[in-house]
């Protein structure tokens, strides 16, 4: 769909406000009738639109005869899917004599917060400053974004304490994905701000705007340090929760060595007295409780073996008495340096 809009300016707080002197050609949800629209009408080449519906085109400024063409990543959010995925889409930004015109494959915060005039002290006055306050809003919606994903890595992590399912696993590896997408979106987002410094066919008209692209470069680094701070700590979270999954395995796996060890036991002594021989005790019929109460003291004595608690108490006295060694030799040190020679 593509909406013809005018940005709202003021220059300064309490003057009035008035409409920018460009036109902003707003194509979002764009389709196949109005990619044929845009080349017809506003000479856009193929190449560039197919570039801009590339899901993973990088950011960059190219210099056509008749056009300035910028393509940013803006971050997004599927609403229709369950549980948490955001992700980054590409925005193509054409500069046309006195019109601006985006072009997004899909809906976004951004171009939304721009259409329905919801900013405050960007300076849309040039077109320029249009573009350069549509990556200082970008910069803003990502931290934002990153701050809830933060909020759900916890909330996640707090569900796996209590129950350690797939489901919350799956939903600490949606949040890794999104964060490479932003960190990623990020870096190259840095490095079409600082071109945008040193471009000369991309002039910005004052001090003003210098400064506003000087506080977006610094915004989008504090949201790469902050997407790679959360990818990070992400990363160990899900290696401490798979040693924790593989550590319960595998103490589910002793008790049940345990309980089997402990059961050879009475089997082999009942496979044994189940032999057609002539056997000890064989014609006592009293045999049988004491054949069962040696099985008993048999699974008992198996399972004190291998229990935790003792292998906890072998751990420790083996401590102990490594400790103690080593006193010993510092005490021993200690005393051939106080003999005199």
């Amino acid at each position: 769909m593509i909406t013809i809009r005018k940005n709202l300016m003021s220059q300064n707080p309490g003057d009035p406000i008035q409409e920018a002197p460009y036109t902003w050609v707003d194509a979002r949800d764009i389709n196949r009738d109005d990619i044929s629209q845009l080349e017809e009408q506003y000479s856009i080449s193929s190449e560039l639109l197919a570039d801009i519906m590339d899901q993973d085109e990088q950011a960059r400024i190219e210099k056509e005869d008749d056009y300035i063409a910028l393509i940013v990543r803006l971050p997004a959010m599927a609403d229709d899917c369950k549980g948490i995925n955001q992700y980054a889409v590409p925005l193509g930004i054409v500069l046309v004599r006195d019109t601006v015109i985006t072009i997004c494959q899909s809906d976004s915060i951004v171009l939304e917060d721009f259409a329905k005039n919801r900013y405050r002290q960007y300076p849309v006055q040039t077109m320029e400053g249009f573009v350069i306050s549509i990556l200082g809003r970008a910069v803003m919606v990502y931290i934002r974004l990153l701050k809830y994903i933060n909020r759900q890595k916890s909330q996640v992590e707090e569900q796996l304490h209590k129950s350690i399912m797939n489901y919350e696993l799956i939903q600490l590896l949606q949040i890794q994905k999104s964060l490479v997408y932003f960190s990623t979106s990020l870096t190259t987002n840095e490095a079409l701000l600082e071109r945008l410094q040193r471009t000369p066919y991309f002039k910005l008209a004052g001090e003003e705007e210098r400064d506003f692209l000087d506080d977006v470069i610094t915004d989008n680094k504090q949201a790469i340090e902050m997407a790679n701070i959360y990818s990070s700590i992400l990363t160990g979270t899900m290696d401490a929760f798979a040693s924790v999954i593989s550590n319960n395995m595998n103490v589910i796996m002793k008790r049940l060595t345990i309980i089997s060890i402990s059961l050879m036991f009475p089997t082999f002594v009942t496979g044994f007295y189940g032999m057609n021989v002539n056997l000890p005790f064989m014609n006592n019929p009293f045999a049988w409780i004491g054949i069962l109460s040696f099985c008993a003291v048999s699974a008992l004595i198996g399972g004190w073996m291998l229990s935790d608690r003792r292998n906890e108490r072998l751990v420790q006295r083996s401590l102990l008495g490594t400790r103690e060694t080593v006193r010993e030799k510092r005490r021993k040190k200690h005393k051939k340096r106080s003999l005199p020679d």
